[in-house]
């Protein structure tokens, strides 16, 4: 731990419930104190001046794909490619500028809780609505999140049941609705199952659009039993129902404490009280009062695209005005991870799975690339003890080991050099 415990606190907070600091916010929040600063991190305001710099892209219905070799075709990947790379950015756009960064932080969580890939859908256009939903959503109420996710048309049709009768039910949404977005394992069974995918019959997707069409004479209004309940089943009452199971109040909070605290340390057992009413604002409150604990296994290894917003946010790079757009999202790649391409519908992986030789090449590749473009005024002319001090409240970093001071102090680096090493150091890399 660092010297001044205070300092760990509030790189925790800065961090998890953000994507690290912008230049001097560091050292302001340690000026404020640990409760000053945890409160304004914690509570969302209701403007975000940062966010009125992103460029809101517009992605339209681009139809059907033409006729492979000819000329439209052609034409009409290029536009695909075109709106890819400008959603992706897009949204790192937002988690780099802005000005309070809880709420573009939850969406990503929720982003990985529920997974859906750019691969699978092709457009643009129904993941931004997608996007769109999880934000308006991420600190509210999730059953109201989880009403409006099962009928996402991004979503429904990842999970093939963008088609989905009476007389060919599809089990994919259904199970993981119960087994990866609402229950958890163990707690349905295979009936279950095999209800809940007659109870979302009926629901056809225009994937191009990013809408859904509910044609009741394909659904299923027969009554049968779910979780034990006897009804006539749809979308809605299926959510009602999975979510005010007591299951569901423990497996959310179980979930956020993993990605937000400690994927080794259980979920503290007071945190699933807070989601009664299934608000989710103050269950992450909650959550975040644990920051204090000097338990080791609180550390968290950042995810390439974590690591990359904090990096941009500290030297005021916007990622879709950066030289090379494209490299950017080269670079995520080889890394693990963009947004809106998880690997599957469990989502990322985590922790110790971002640490490999690999990676560790090509973050020092990609911090270089960040570097030679960013602003290194924080620390530029600084020498010794002071450069160091500075470094560490400008990256949000609360004390260097002895080790990476010893490589920052070599001969000869220049203020670059330094820098990049700074943000591939274990330090940065591992938020403690």
């Amino acid at each position: 731990m660092a010297s001044n415990p205070d300092r760990l606190v509030i790189s925790r907070l800065i961090n998890r419930f953000g994507f690290g600091p912008k230049p001097g916010q560091y050292a302001s929040l340690l000026a404020m104190g640990v409760s000053a600063a945890q409160s304004l991190l914690l509570t969302p305001p209701t403007t975000d001046i940062g966010l009125t710099k992103v460029v809101e892209p517009d992605f339209p219905d681009r139809g059907d794909f033409p006729p492979s070799g000819t000329p439209e075709r052609v034409a009409f990947e290029t536009n695909q490619r075109s709106d890819r790379i400008n959603l992706e950015l897009w949204w790192l756009d937002r988690m780099v500028l802005a000005d309070h960064g809880l709420r573009e932080r939850i969406t990503w969580f929720w982003h990985g809780h529920w997974a859906t890939s750019l691969g699978k859908l092709a457009y643009a256009r129904p993941m931004k609505i997608q996007n769109e939903t999880l934000r308006k959503n991420a600190l509210g109420n999730f059953k109201e999140m989880a009403q409006a996710m099962v009928i996402d048309p991004a979503l429904m049709y990842w999970l093939d049941a963008g088609a989905n009768i009476k007389t060919a039910p599809n089990e994919n949404l259904a199970r993981e609705l119960m087994e990866l977005f609402t229950l958890g394992v163990g707690h349905y069974s295979e009936d279950d199952v095999k209800s809940v995918a007659r109870g979302l019959t009926g629901y056809t997707v225009d994937r191009t659009a990013g809408t859904f069409t509910f044609e009741p004479k394909r659904h299923d209004a027969t009554t049968f039993i779910i979780l034990g309940n006897t009804g006539s089943w749809d979308a809605s009452s299926i959510i009602n129902t999975l979510v005010a199971r007591p299951d569901n109040q423990k497996f959310i909070t179980d979930r956020l404490w993993f990605r937000l605290m400690s994927t080794s340390l259980p979920t503290p057992s007071d945190i699933a009280s807070t989601f009664v009413n299934r608000e989710i604002l103050p269950a992450v409150q909650k959550i975040a009062t644990y920051v204090t604990s000097t338990d080791p296994l609180l550390s968290q290894v950042r995810s390439p695209v974590e690591w990359f917003v904090a990096a941009c946010r500290a030297l005021k790079i916007t990622p879709s005005t950066a030289q090379n757009r494209a490299q950017i999202i080269n670079y995520l790649d080889k890394l693990g991870q963009y947004p809106f391409n998880p690997p599957n519908v469990g989502g990322w992986p985590y922790d110790e799975a971002w640490l490999n030789i690999a990676s560790t090449q090509y973050r020092i590749g990609f911090a270089a690339f960040l570097v030679a473009q960013g602003d290194t005024s924080p620390i530029n002319g600084l020498k010794g003890l002071t450069m160091e001090n500075a470094l560490t409240d400008w990256l949000g970093i609360p004390e260097f080991s002895t080790r990476t001071k010893a490589v920052i102090r070599g001969s000869g680096l220049t203020t670059a050099q330094i820098v990049s090493l700074a943000l591939c150091s274990p330090e940065y890399v591992v938020n403690g």
